[in-house]
């Protein structure tokens, strides 16, 4: 049984919650999410609470069971307080400023990165750091991915761009025989 899949999904009253067919659509505000189980769960909407059931007893089934709840309850979470992703620049003359919808990254290479910001995601930087904000898990994670593959970080100095909360594994550097 999934300890996850058991718990009720719930959501406060501004937001709206319809489900037609496999489709579950929330919203808030001007923002909208879809989410399309493809007929691998049953659901009961029942006023601020959503829950999630298995077809079948089928391995399959209860891993969508639990599958299909986290990414309601991530919308929930993301629609009522939001994500949030930092990343740091570390390097000499390495920066970043935003422009728009528009992240302008100088990473040590002869040219600028300009990287085009999904709807939905919000940038701001403040001297080394890269802060994304949005209310979709998914994209949000793999924006700041993206952004990180640009300049990962490298183990000898620590240069390049790094989530906030990683660590690095430094290795030393040569060392000369006496």
């Amino acid at each position: 049984m999934s300890r996850i899949g058991k718990l009720p999904v719930q959501f406060a009253s501004d937001i709206a919650v319809s489900a037609n067919g496999n489709v579950i659509t929330f919203a808030k505000g001007k923002n909208s999410v879809d989410l399309d189980t493809k007929g691998n769960v049953a659901f009961n909407l029942d006023g601020n609470v959503l829950t999630f059931a298995t077809l079948s007893d089928s391995r399959e089934h209860r891993a969508f069971w639990g599958t299909y709840r986290a990414l309601a309850q991530n919308v929930v979470t993301g629609l009522t307080t939001g994500y949030t992703k930092v990343l740091e620049i570390n390097g000499v003359g390495y920066r970043a400023a935003v422009n728009g919808r528009v992240l302008n990254l100088q990473l040590g290479f002869s040219h600028d990165i300009n990287y085009e910001l999904p709807d939905g995601i919000e940038a701001s930087v403040e001297k080394n750091a890269v802060t994304l904000k949005g209310h979709d898990k998914q994209s949000l994670g793999q924006v700041a991915a993206e952004i990180r593959s640009f300049r990962p970080p490298e183990p000898y100095k620590g240069k390049g761009v790094k989530y906030a909360e990683e660590i690095i594994a430094r290795k030393a550097g040569k060392t000369s025989k006496k």
